[in-house]
């Protein structure tokens, strides 16, 4: 079987998909800051990859956060992102150039204004200013990894990804994914007997979320496709559920009885982000997605065990 690489491997995603390949029997290393391996270096990189050889890469290094900390540090955001990018695909021409490269792209890349997010349409339009930094840089990631498969043959498999939420993902709610950020807020409003609890913005937008094993999953079918998927394909169930339906939810769960407020100072970000599957469930007919609400369930059973 195929020797996988997964960068970041000690993140949210990185580490849930790690620990599914183990599993599938796949020859797995995982490497990360951590390690000693730092991206935002070339000769970093290029070392890691000429020790390690793998014949695929998931790449799933970011310098991320919340919608305000990517608009506060934008600057850092896409200088880190785009140097990554560029040390990647430069690295792996030179050591292993018949790698196949992995890459989660997140939805927020495609035009703030669009609702319904069509991949023919993806690069139709400017990213919203909430998420300039993060988006463009997928962006920029995408135009890359295109020109590297041009000179140097680098098989790239790109998946335009929703919100992320579930089990697994960091404490502190302004570096975590926004669904999971929420989740930990109202666990500590119940735990201090509020009353109310805020949220951040005016619970309208409408949102796509994909759930942590829904990710795991799509990255581990990139390992075996046949399709050439340099331009992204949606990871998509075509179903949104607005902010306002989200804390709903995490408030069953959670068992908090007060009251939700919104606190409309914070930016919504885009109104709508739907994501079309209609090629998704061309290329993937049978792949079954995760319910919401037991989604929801799940993670907050997961932060309860975790916040002391």
């Amino acid at each position: 079987m195929a020797k996988i690489l997964v960068l970041g491997g000690y993140g949210f995603v990185g580490r849930n998909v790690a620990a599914a390949l183990m599993d599938a029997h796949y020859d797995v290393q995982v490497t990360s800051r951590t390690d000693g391996v730092d991206l935002t270096n070339y000769a970093s990189t290029e070392n890691c990859f000429n020790k390690l050889q793998p014949e695929v890469i998931i790449n799933c290094a970011a310098h991320t956060g919340s919608l305000h900390y990517v608009t506060r540090y934008a600057a850092d955001v896409i200088r880190d992102n785009v140097q990554m990018s560029l040390n990647l695909y430069q690295a792996a021409a030179r050591a292993c150039p018949k790698v196949r490269i992995i890459n989660p792209l997140s939805n927020c890349s495609y035009p703030g204004d669009s609702a319904h997010q069509s991949e023919s349409a993806w690069l139709h339009g400017e990213v919203h200013e909430s998420v300039f930094s993060y988006g463009n840089a997928k962006r920029i990631l995408y135009a890359v990894a295109k020109c590297y498969a041009k000179q140097y043959g680098i098989q790239s498999v790109n998946f335009l990804i929703p919100n992320t939420f579930g089990p697994g993902d960091a404490t502190d709610p302004d570096k975590t994914h926004a669904l999971n950020g929420m989740i930990i807020r109202m666990i500590e409003a119940q735990k201090r007997k509020d009353t109310e609890f805020e949220v951040w913005g005016s619970g309208n937008p409408v949102r796509e979320w994909a759930y942590i094993d829904d990710v795991v999953n799509i990255l581990k079918e990139g390992v075996v496709t046949k399709e050439d998927l340099t331009y992204p394909v949606n990871l998509a169930q075509n179903k949104g559920f607005t902010i306002k339906q989200s804390a709903g939810l995490i408030a069953q769960a959670v068992g908090f009885n007060g009251t939700l407020v919104f606190n409309t100072r914070y930016q919504d970000g885009a109104p709508i982000k739907i994501l079309d599957d209609k090629k998704f469930r061309q290329l993937f007919p049978r792949f079954v997605f995760f319910d919401h609400k037991k989604g929801i369930e799940e993670t907050v059973k997961y932060y309860k065990s975790v916040l002391v």
